[in-house]
């Protein structure tokens, strides 16, 4: 076995590769492969989209004509052993009759969940599990969300002014943030598989809530619109050929109201539960069986209050603008119950900060998800 700084080093390799994947991969998990003979690489790979090869047959594939046999695999994901859209990769390895296998961790989909660690082992070669495993559970933390807690990756936006304001009191916010911060929006907009809002922000802010320029995915544009408001000449109907919409109305809604939505073009799900909080449940349990990984909420302030309050927010990029609207009766990004005290405020983790034009951009993660 090589040393475990070099066990590291090539790990951390694979890693790298593998964030190749974002945006592109989804549902699967983003995955990197390094193979290593006698001290030297001698291929990589990952998993480069949905459908295709998974990330150890593209580092295989790139070995050329070179014998693996006695090789070490450095591989950031179990690797799989089911047939799915591709074959076994467990199948791969046992061809390429590797002395090692190393894995950052194990992949907790029910049909692998340690069965490709089986066959490695009971095939003779040796298999090392852990190596960077942290940093591999981070890199795929939305995977492992919807795995495990059969929910979406749930990535909190907003831009506010310097005071701390969503909008001034009459419901203007265009724009706050700069031109550059509303693009970088874009981008992130364009790696998620859907965008969700309230009704109030429908009505007021008049969205699209398309990606623009079109990014690796088409998000479908998501409303929380309990009693089925959403106007027929809204931006987001009138773009409905442009990207997925999906309201989510209660079971209380006026019949004739959905009916008009759904000859509109829109996809209506009633989301049954005796309150907002139990109808979210429903909704973020029904968008991670279509499949969706990451969601972007962008708002309103009650929206992104209810699943603060539920403690379902992941992510965070917080844009402050040096702009100061004042008024009291001015919305700040996240309302809510919130704490009564100071020290239960949630602190981010792993933040960082990057300046777009004149908005500063603040990222970071909570500590609400266990495999955060």
């Amino acid at each position: 076995m090589p040393p475990i700084d070099q066990n590291a080093r090539y790990m951390s390799r694979a890693i790298e590769l593998a964030r190749k994947g974002r945006g592109l991969v989804e549902p699967n998990p983003m995955v990197g492969c390094v193979i290593v003979k006698d001290g030297t690489i001698i291929g990589e790979g990952y998993h480069e989209k949905f459908g295709g090869p998974h990330a150890e047959i593209n580092a295989i594939a790139d070995c050329g004509t070179t014998s693996l046999a006695g090789s070490t695999f450095y591989v950031t994901l179990e690797p799989c052993c089911h047939h799915g859209k591709t074959p076994p990769c467990t199948d791969a390895l046992l061809k390429a009759r590797p002395a090692t296998v190393v894995i950052a961790m194990q992949d907790p989909f029910p049909k692998v969940q340690g069965g490709g660690i089986d066959i490695l082992q009971q095939a003779g070669i040796q298999v090392e599990v852990g190596t960077l495993e942290e940093e591999s559970r981070q890199l795929n933390a939305a995977y492992l969300k919807r795995q495990m807690q059969d929910k979406p990756w749930l990535i909190a936006k907003w831009a506010m002014t310097l005071d701390g304001k969503l909008a001034t009191a009459s419901g203007s916010s265009k724009w706050i943030s700069s031109r550059e911060a509303r693009a970088e929006v874009h981008r992130i907009r364009g790696l998620c598989d859907g965008v969700m809002i309230g009704s109030t922000t429908a009505k007021l802010d008049n969205p699209l809530l398309t990606t623009r320029p079109p990014g690796a995915r088409t998000a479908s544009r998501i409303v929380v619109d309990g009693q089925a408001t959403l106007s027929l000449s809204s931006k987001l109907i009138e773009t409905i050929d442009q990207a997925p919409l999906i309201v989510a109305v209660s079971s209380t809604a006026n019949s004739e109201r959905m009916e008009a939505l759904v000859n509109a073009g829109c996809e209506l799900f009633v989301c049954e539960g005796e309150d907002h909080r139990a109808r979210m449940d429903v909704l973020l349990a029904n968008l991670a069986q279509r499949g969706m990984t990451n969601v972007l909420v962008e708002g309103g302030s009650q929206l992104l209050g209810l699943l603060w309050d539920k403690r379902e927010i992941d992510e965070v990029y917080g844009f402050i603008a040096p702009k100061i609207a004042g008024g009291k009766d001015a919305l700040s990004p996240v309302g809510g119950t919130g704490v009564t005290n100071m020290e239960e405020a949630t602190s981010l983790q792993r933040t960082s900060v990057k300046t777009f034009g004149d908005t500063v951009c603040l990222h970071g993660f909570t500590d609400f998800s266990e495999v955060s």
